[in-house]
């Protein structure tokens, strides 16, 4: 797909009556109350610690949820049509850093295992820079008005509500056991966020999702920038705008206390699909479907046969399989070498 055709399919896409009447409202003057159809709101509104329920702020919520958040690919055809849609016009705005000055109290204790888990259950297996780019979108949210002001409000954000924000919180992945190694350098990626560190790459990014996804949100935000196998992306107009993130960290920080035994036995993963989706007609969400529809893993239809499975983030990583393969390759040479030296096989 070329870049033109993609942006036809933006057009298409925008074209359909609820996305331009929010888009319309959005990025014109901002000075009429906004309606929202189809009661498009956030779980925001529902989590303890959110900010403001003004209604433009509703508008910046609701442009990933409901019919926006459609998966409209997934595979191969996902990975061509996302790396068709441009890198959106204009540099890519710096975020202040975000300091927690007190790292002896109890709020930062819990912002740190709140983060740590997010860069862990979202990015194990990305490259160092695409661990500090999801730290850095939870901050951003941290910051801005349409989203809790607290961490672990981010990150756990619907977990008590029909739709969690990040999907680990609510499909059973929090079930497995984290890898030492893995989570130690995502806990290292959370300290140095909390401590100041930003990683400008992505700027005011808000959202990301996986290549091997496609949201019908994707092109309804501007993206900005592809790190290891996501794709990160701003609010278009205003509220990606550095001077949007305007709000203070409220300090208060809660974990919630999930019962891991009601939490499902299956997580979906989709990084090994090749395949071609069609396109489906949306559907009203299934009450008892949890998923984040905007978040990395997307949604699957288990009855196409695709298996569920939570895979240790070191089993789903094809950078670490592709390395024991060449492991075992140089093993068996350096085997027949020896073997030649010795003038026959070795038991």
């Amino acid at each position: 797909m070329t870049q033109d055709s993609a942006t036809q399919e933006r057009k298409a896409v925008l074209r359909s009556g609820t996305r331009v009447f929010a888009c319309v409202l959005l990025f014109g003057a901002l000075s009429a109350p906004i309606a929202l159809t189809n009661g498009a709101i956030s779980a925001k509104a529902l989590d303890e610690g959110s900010k403001s329920e003004n209604s433009e702020l509703a508008v910046l919520s609701s442009l990933t949820l409901n019919e926006h958040a459609q998966i409209i690919g997934t595979g191969r055809t996902a990975q061509e049509r996302n790396a068709a849609i441009p890198i959106a016009a204009g540099a890519v705005q710096p975020m202040a850093a975000f300091r927690v000055a007190d790292t002896s109290s109890g709020g930062f204790d819990a912002a740190l295992q709140c983060l740590t888990q997010a860069i862990y259950y979202e990015a194990a297996n990305e490259p160092l820079a695409g661990k500090r780019a999801v730290a850095q979108v939870v901050l951003n949210r941290v910051r801005h008005q349409a989203y809790p002001s607290s961490v672990c409000g981010v990150v756990y954000e619907g977990w008590s509500q029909p739709v969690c924000q990040f999907s680990f919180v609510c499909d059973g992945s929090l079930r497995r056991a984290p890898s030492g190694a893995r989570w130690s350098q995502s806990r290292n990626v959370a300290r140095e966020a909390l401590a100041g560190h930003v990683e400008a790459s992505v700027g005011t990014a808000t959202h990301y999702h996986a290549d091997y996804v496609l949201p019908r949100w994707a092109y309804e935000l501007d993206k900005v920038k592809r790190i290891g196998r996501h794709l990160f992306y701003r609010f278009p107009g205003t509220g990606g705008r550095a001077t949007s993130f305007t709000a203070r960290w409220s300090g208060i920080e809660r974990i919630p206390q999930i019962d891991l035994a009601h939490l499902p036995a299956d997580n979906f993963d989709l990084s090994s699909l090749d395949d071609d989706v069609a396109v489906e007609p949306w559907k009203a969400p299934d009450p008892t479907d949890r998923r984040a529809a905007n978040d990395v893993g997307g949604r699957m239809d288990p009855g196409k046969g695709w298996q569920l499975a939570i895979p240790d983030p070191a089993d789903a990583s094809s950078a670490y399989h592709a390395s024991l393969r060449e492991q075992d390759r140089t093993s068996r040479i350096a085997r027949a070498d020896i073997d030649a030296a010795n003038g026959g096989i070795t038991p």
